[in-house]
């Protein structure tokens, strides 16, 4: 009778979720229906059953284990009820999310005796209907049926073998899912690109290196845009009253080393607004010109609605890998303001269009280049979060320097195509914070300090508590105004996702990925 009843939840979750819902994810804040939670990217529910007050009651309510080598990275989703995760190797899974029980398996068949560059780590799906979409790490695009895990198609995005994967969760937006590749150590020409929901068919594919001859091609030296990088391995976020996609690229190619690759390499490290129906460029921003450092700009592009200078206006926020918290305009990517928010020590600051303000000295060389931040950024991947009620942006801080090696290498399709660096600078020892942070004057609120760089991101609740989590396992409450630690519990792993919430039956979950398991948490009933 339960396996009925799971089914039939799954049933009407295929005729329902629809583009409607997905643009009013805000309305539905016991679901989690998209890898950010709504295509904001503000990572904030206003459910408040977990509040400052009983979080310290939190229990674990049940655990799923994938069964599958590797860490969790990726955020699952909850509708209605049924829950929907991919886990490493390419294997993903439906749960009831009232006991965490297993309702379908799906196992994608690997390639044997290849390469995987990107490794085997997936970030999660995305729905629309009764289909379900998730990337392989040999670079396919996959669609499976949300009642039974079925495969319905399967399309190739790129050739595994010349390096490309992919990890992302894939966005849905209309009838189209779009995602980006990853590979931007192996010498890779990085995309993204649009796909029929139904058929599979691509409908746009924008190149983040453009050709000589197109706009952005002069920024390449000679014939280097062929192996330019500019991967794309993180989701993007969308404006549905603007139709305008947001979505960053990574580092150029060959990484760490750019005397064959002079100018400034566009695309890289920048963020591209697109036309989600055609895939053209509206406008775009780069935060590190010729990158030498492998600063990917694949942070949350989170997009707000807040005064500037006593003006209503339409932002897009990003903590950049770079050291630097960035407030551009995001209906004409205008620069508005830029400020160091970690120890840096490579630019000046920013000039009046953004651009950095380098040091001399600071790129790799023979003899070693100490900087600050070190090769995984002042902040990664990990989601931010901003609270509507504080008007605080909240996100994990990393504190961690490197020396930088230049080492020439020699592109071999399918290799790795990079310089080399030292991992570790003794005298600056590596730390991390989670930190409360006014997103327009980026005056630091509160900080909350950790032993270790973190590499896992925050969420908001209204119950005003901030869940975040560190390597030493530990996923702890926040009190949102002021960071005071209200409670915490080890999970017995290095923790890399982001929690969510949701509700279902009358009650509030935090879940949260650790090692090879998915844990929810809640209050215990009364």
């Amino acid at each position: 009778m339960r396996w009925t009843m799971a089914l039939i939840a799954t049933a009407a979750l295929a005729q329902d979720v629809t583009f409607d819902r997905l643009k009013n994810a805000l309305k539905e804040q016991q679901n989690w229906m998209t890898y950010h939670g709504d295509y904001s990217g503000q990572r904030h529910r206003t459910l408040k059953q977990i509040n400052s007050t009983n979080v310290k009651d939190l229990r674990v309510d049940w655990i799923f284990q994938t069964g599958q080598p590797g860490e969790f990275q990726g955020t699952p989703l909850v509708v209605d009820g049924v829950m929907y995760l991919t886990a490493a190797n390419g294997v993903a899974f439906a749960l009831d999310a009232r006991s965490g029980r297993q309702l379908w398996r799906y196992s994608y068949p690997l390639p044997k005796n290849e390469l995987l560059a990107n490794g085997t780590v997936n970030r999660g799906f995305a729905v629309l209907g009764n289909q379900l979409f998730m990337v392989t790490p040999d670079c396919h695009l996959l669609s499976l049926d949300a009642r039974t895990g079925e495969l319905l198609w399967n399309v190739t995005m790129e050739d595994n073998k010349k390096g490309y994967g992919a990890t992302l969760a894939p966005l849905v937006v209309g009838d189209k899912v779009i995602a980006g590749v990853g590979g931007g150590e192996y010498g890779i020409r990085g995309f993204i690109a649009a796909y029929d929901a139904r058929t599979g068919k691509q409908a746009w594919q924008f190149y983040t290196i453009p050709a000589k001859g197109e706009k952005g091609g002069e920024t390449w030296l000679d014939d280097s845009w062929q192996r330019g990088g500019g991967p794309a391995w993180m989701t993007g976020t969308y404006d549905p009253q603007l139709n305008t996609l947001y979505w960053s690229v990574g580092n150029p190619g060959p990484d760490l080393f750019g005397d064959v690759r002079q100018g400034d390499n566009l695309y890289t490290c920048s963020v591209l607004a697109l036309d989600p129906n055609t895939g053209k460029l509206k406008w775009h921003f780069q935060f590190t010109p010729h990158d030498t450092h492998d600063w990917d700009a694949n942070q949350t592009n989170m997009l707000v609605d807040m005064n500037y200078k006593g003006q209503p206006r339409k932002l897009l926020l990003q903590a950049n890998r770079n050291g630097f918290h960035y407030v551009l305009d995001r209906v004409t990517g205008e620069f508005l303001s830029g400020k160091a928010f970690a120890p840096q020590t490579w630019a000046v600051g920013l000039d009046e269009k953004g651009r950095p303000i380098e040091k001399p000295g600071t790129r790799p060389s023979k003899e070693g280049t100490p900087v600050c931040p070190g090769l995984a950024g002042a902040t990664n991947w990990m989601a931010p979060a901003l609270n509507p009620e504080t008007g605080f942006f909240y996100f994990a801080v990393r504190n961690q320097c490197d020396v930088f090696y230049e080492a020439p290498p020699v592109y071999v399709a399918g290799k790795a195509y990079w310089g080399s660096v030292f991992r570790g600078w003794s005298e600056k020892r590596e730390s991390g914070s989670v930190k409360a942070m006014d997103p327009i004057s980026t005056d630091t609120k509160w900080e909350f300090p950790l032993a270790k760089a973190p590499w896992s991101g925050v969420l908001s609740t209204g119950g005003q508590v901030i869940f975040a989590t560190d390597l030493d396992g530990y996923i702890m409450a926040l009190e949102s105004k002021t960071g005071a630690l209200l409670w915490k519990f080890n999970l017995g792993y290095s923790l890399k996702s982001s929690p969510i919430t949701w509700e279902v039956g009358g009650r509030q979950y935090i879940t949260m990925g650790a090692g090879s398991s998915v844990v929810s948490f809640a209050l215990p009933k009364p």
